[in-house]
């Protein structure tokens, strides 16, 4: 509360405040006079603490139905309202039944009027000082967000420089391995990892591509598969040579291949087929269901972003047929010439 509040400036500006007009009329001061005193002091006390509060909590609690331009006003007027309220009751009601009546001031319309003034600019003092407290927080959180803001910057600046490091050096490593290296499938094998390496660099830049590009960096990343699980995975493509032009987002053939091996028991026995054709403009990636002994757990994430690329791109959805014998997904594509016109 007390943070919520700012209670430590309303202490401050009590002292001030009372400490200031005891100064004031120091120079009338006795003994005789400082039960005056005494109610100057409780009065300026309880007229800032109640306006502080009461602009404290109109601040946190915004009056709902209330326009922007009428808020400050609210909270000066409910403020004064409080603060003459409780200042009668501490001068006035609590002394006459609780004092003796020689002890009990008696106040003129001047000393209320006085009460009122007093509270109006009271209230006038605390609105002033919650506000350049507000632009103060709203300055230090600007600050802060600044700072974020250029440490993220300088991240970004060093992860872009180590991007722009780590595909030369793996481009020039692998020009040297097929340099150095003997045989004949070990070349192969570096110029088709490089074929891989330098598309996926390059899709950074493009959020569709034609799908002759992703057959033809399919074919490299097949080849790669193909060493690895040698007679365990057999993948037909037919997409004929008229459909060669057709935009399709970057990766997702790649991405259904790369999900079909993850979730389906490869061998020599039973090898993974996997069929990639077209009709009707959509590319058909059917893969025949052979689930591992024990299965890896799915959270539907691949499709749910290759689903997102379509809707976004093409305003098209991907559609899935999931059987007992096979899992099927159809990627709608379409036309160079439907997309840009």
């Amino acid at each position: 509360m007390s943070h919520s509040y700012q209670l430590k400036w309303c202490f401050i500006m009590i002292f001030i405040l009372g400490g200031g007009t005891v100064l004031m009329r120091l120079k009338d001061f006795n003994f005789h006079n400082i039960r005056t005193f005494l109610e100057y002091f409780s009065m300026i006390t309880i007229t800032t603490f109640a306006c502080w509060m009461v602009h404290g909590f109109l601040r946190l609690h915004e009056p709902k139905g209330v326009s922007k331009q009428l808020r400050p006003i609210v909270r000066i007027a409910a403020a004064m309202l409080v603060a003459f309220c409780l200042n009668y009751l501490s001068v006035i009601i609590i002394p006459s039944r609780f004092l003796f009546q020689d002890m009990v001031f008696h106040h003129t319309y001047a000393d209320f009027l006085r009460i009122i003034i007093g509270a109006f600019f009271i209230s006038m003092f605390c609105h002033i000082v919650w506000s350049s407290l507000a632009v103060n927080i709203v300055l230090q959180k600007t600050q802060l967000e600044n700072e974020h803001l250029k440490q993220a910057h300088l991240r970004a600046q060093l992860l872009s420089l180590q991007q722009q490091i780590s595909p030369h050096f793996l481009f020039n490593s692998l020009s040297t391995l097929k340099h150095i290296a003997h045989d004949k499938d070990t070349k192969d094998f570096v110029v088709q990892l490089s074929h891989v390496y330098r598309y996926l660099l390059n899709i950074n830049e493009h959020q569709i591509t034609k799908l002759v590009d992703e057959l033809n960096f399919i074919d490299s990343y097949l080849y790669i598969l193909y060493q690895r699980f040698e007679g365990d995975l057999k993948v037909q493509i037919n997409i004929p040579e008229q459909y060669h032009n057709y935009l399709i987002p970057p990766l997702a053939i790649q991405l259904l291949i790369e999900n079909a091996i993850k979730h389906n028991a490869l061998s020599p026995e039973t090898p993974l087929l996997i069929e990639i054709f077209i009709e009707n403009e959509t590319v058909t990636v059917k893969n025949i269901r052979q689930p591992k002994k024990y299965p890896v757990e799915s959270t539907k994430l691949g499709l749910q972003n290759i689903n997102e690329r379509f809707l976004l791109l093409f305003d098209k959805q991907i559609t899935i047929d999931n059987t007992d014998e096979s899992f099927t997904v159809h990627l709608p594509v379409i036309s160079h010439e439907r997309y840009y016109h």
